[in-house]
């Protein structure tokens, strides 16, 4: 892979890091700009050297993304915290977790599905975060 062509998968993977950490900051929250943008990175990073051995013999290069998958999944885990009954960090965890899907994607080459999944990443956390509050006051009013 030439440098342009390593530069721009890594551009694209620091952008859509950007942009939902972006919204993860906005709303004050620990995992922001720079652990989502890193996430993102880190992911297309591993995925990068890994694609320098296709197809070379005894060579899997899909075993790195399995490993991204499962190393993700301890940094999410660690965002998640339980107070009494209540557990906070999970919305967080799992958006750590789209955010190395990202790094992958940019990583692949694959820009449009990249672009569809940091655009849908960021609505599905501003929608359905103004629907949990909505929901949350209606519960609170019942009470």
């Amino acid at each position: 892979m030439e440098i342009t062509e390593f530069a721009l998968r890594m551009g694209c993977a620091i952008v859509a890091g950007l942009l939902i950490g972006f919204e993860r900051e906005y709303k004050n929250k620990h995992a922001g700009l720079k652990t989502n943008t890193l996430v993102a990175l880190g992911s297309a990073i591993f995925v990068l050297i890994s694609l320098r051995f296709f197809g070379e013999e005894y060579s899997d290069i899909t075993r790195v993304l399995s490993q991204v998958v499962i190393g993700i999944g301890f940094i999410g885990g660690g965002t998640i915290v339980q107070h009494g009954k209540d557990i906070h960090g999970l919305t967080t965890a799992a958006t750590i977790w789209c955010s190395a899907g990202a790094g992958c994607l940019a990583a692949f080459g694959m820009f449009g599905e990249l672009g569809i999944l940091a655009v849908a990443v960021v609505l599905i956390n501003l929608i359905f975060g103004i629907v949990d509050r909505k929901i949350g006051r209606e519960k609170t009013e019942e009470e």
